[in-house]
């Protein structure tokens, strides 16, 4: 498809693929502003959508608004315009943490071919469930890693003795956060009930089941028991996992390592490959650092579960509208 307008059809179009981003627990941290003139798009982050025990220092935050910058760039493209995006462009105003502009010409030099990832953001939803144990041939593996690369991060996917590692260390997180009143407060309060009519949170029939193995530490955002239609399930005997990082920890490059991150995903989708995010240690600043291991100059973001099984549900979605030339829209797709 290709347009030169920036009419309300292709406002529409790119809205709707920038908030089809992952968010973390679907708090679609974002708002966004058209300025006709420029021909750009304003991304601003949501101070209200902020989780002050999960995300104190509103990291995840920032990688889920890149991740929609991501989709941003994916729909600009196929839209037929070269995206130009610029991070933090105004050190006065925090809330600003890009402009895509829509430029027309080739793409630049430098910058990274998309290919068909735009048709995966409809498909890729995050799956929960146990996956079938058969390893992702190696020639895509290096095709996520590439992926990450491209963004300006990493993506290192480890022997089955670091997979366990990492796991136990997201095991050991996840035991925290279990203890922890307020956070699992914070947590317990992202979930709605069926046919609560809102756009954020994440409905119960998104939830995926417990590990009855044991062995993969699944978020446990109900803090009780499974309910009785989410039976405990055997998860894959050895997981494949990939460990998102980058070699700084500013706030552009938390922005770049959800770029990453979305751009990494899109390509799993595109090969049928299922993806599920553990971010659970993430959140406590010693296991964060754990998480890097011997790895030099790592700054851990979030470790991504990958393989082969069901698709993950949908979630709720809200209308998009347009006022007074600003845009703001949901159609989540729920991170961790």
């Amino acid at each position: 498809m290709q347009t030169r307008e920036v009419d309300a059809t292709a406002v529409q179009a790119l809205l709707a693929a920038a908030v089809a981003a992952p968010s973390i627990h679907n708090t679609q941290p974002w708002r966004f502003r058209l300025d006709p003139d420029s021909r750009s798009i304003e991304v601003r982050v949501d101070q209200e959508r902020a989780l002050p025990r999960t995300d104190p220092e509103r990291r995840a935050q920032y990688l889920s608004v890149g991740a929609a910058v991501f989709n941003l760039r994916l729909a600009a493209t196929h839209l037929g315009w070269n995206p130009l995006v610029t991070l933090l462009p105004a050190a006065d105003d925090l809330d600003l943490l890009a402009t895509v502009q829509l430029t027309v010409g080739a793409v630049a030099d430098g910058q990274p071919a998309l290919g068909g990832l735009y048709e995966a953001i409809e498909r890729r939803h995050t799956s929960r469930m146990p996956f079938t144990g058969r390893p992702v041939p190696e020639p895509i593996v290096t095709e996520m890693i590439s992926s990450a690369r491209a963004e300006g991060a990493y993506l290192d996917v480890p022997d089955i003795m670091g997979t366990r590692r990492l796991l136990r260390l997201t095991e050991a997180a996840e035991a925290r956060n279990a203890v922890h009143p307020a956070r699992a407060a914070e947590a317990r309060a992202s979930i709605t009930a069926p046919g609560t009519d809102t756009s954020y949170g994440i409905p119960v029939t998104a939830l995926g089941p417990r590990d009855a193995s044991g062995r993969m530490p699944v978020r446990d955002f109900t803090g009780a028991p499974p309910a009785p239609w989410l039976p405990a399930l055997r998860f894959e005997r050895h997981a494949q996992v990939a460990l998102l990082w980058t070699s700084r920890d500013r706030r552009e490059d938390w922005l770049r390592a959800g770029q990453a991150l979305q751009r990494v995903l899109l390509t799993a989708t595109g090969r049928g490959v299922r993806t599920s995010m553990l971010h659970q240690a993430m959140e406590w600043p010693d296991l964060r650092a754990a998480m890097a291991g011997s790895r030099q100059g790592c700054r851990p973001q979030l470790l991504i579960r990958f393989g082969y099984g069901p698709d993950g549900a949908r979630t709720p979605r809200a209308s998009a509208y347009l006022a007074s030339g600003s845009v703001t829209a949901a159609e989540p797709e729920v991170l961790m």
